[in-house]
């Protein structure tokens, strides 16, 4: 299991993810919950709350446990300020999913920003983390990701962290009540043998 961190701006770290982040997860899914809409899935209205939450952090940490999945949590720690000190803000996830092993050594890699912290490099930042993490600590050989095919801003973050467009799914994923085409991107880590 990972356990390191890593400071992706001054106010920003991405540690791995813990079922205590349910509350924090909720409350950033519901700011952004407009701006992911056209990215994800349908979720019914309970995915949202702290109780959903915490049932998909806990079924991600079972998945961690079996060797399948790694997520990490993004927080915005609080501004000093007199009246003392806050709780650090969910503002994004990184998630490797599908890890397998053999002589695939692969991984799928998603993520989400959220809306008050866009282009500020986090998404970014968290990318290239995630990569040194599988690559240094999982011994992944290959890292992929999907976007939809109209996802510049992501396709740009995936390009500009190294990862090269290696084909078009169609109708790969069922994302905001359809199913869409998505562009296929990856990015090799290393040539070890497995």
């Amino acid at each position: 299991m990972i356990t390191s961190s890593a400071r992706l701006a001054p106010d920003v770290l991405m540690r791995p993810a813990e079922l205590a982040d349910a509350a924090g997860f909720s409350r950033a899914y519901l700011r952004s919950l407009d701006h992911l809409r056209r990215t994800e899935p349908v979720r019914p209205d309970g995915y949202y709350t702290p109780a959903g939450q915490a049932e998909r952090l806990a079924g991600q940490l079972a998945e961690r446990d079996a060797g399948r999945v790694m997520p990490w949590v993004l927080l915005r720690e609080p501004d000093d300020d007199p009246g003392g000190p806050g709780e650090p803000d969910v503002v994004g996830a990184i998630t490797l999913s599908q890890i397998t092993y053999g002589p695939l050594r692969s991984a799928s890699v998603g993520y989400w920003i959220d809306v008050g912290q866009l282009r500020r490099g986090l998404a970014a930042a968290a990318l290239r983390a995630a990569c040194a993490a599988a690559d240094r600590d999982l011994g992944l050989h290959r890292l992929e990701a999907g976007t939809l095919v109209d996802n510049v801003a992501s396709q740009r973050v995936l390009t500009g962290c190294g990862f090269t467009l290696y084909g078009t799914a169609e109708k790969f994923l069922h994302i905001d009540g359809a199913w869409r085409d998505h562009r296929l991107f990856q990015k090799i880590l290393n040539d070890r043998h497995p």
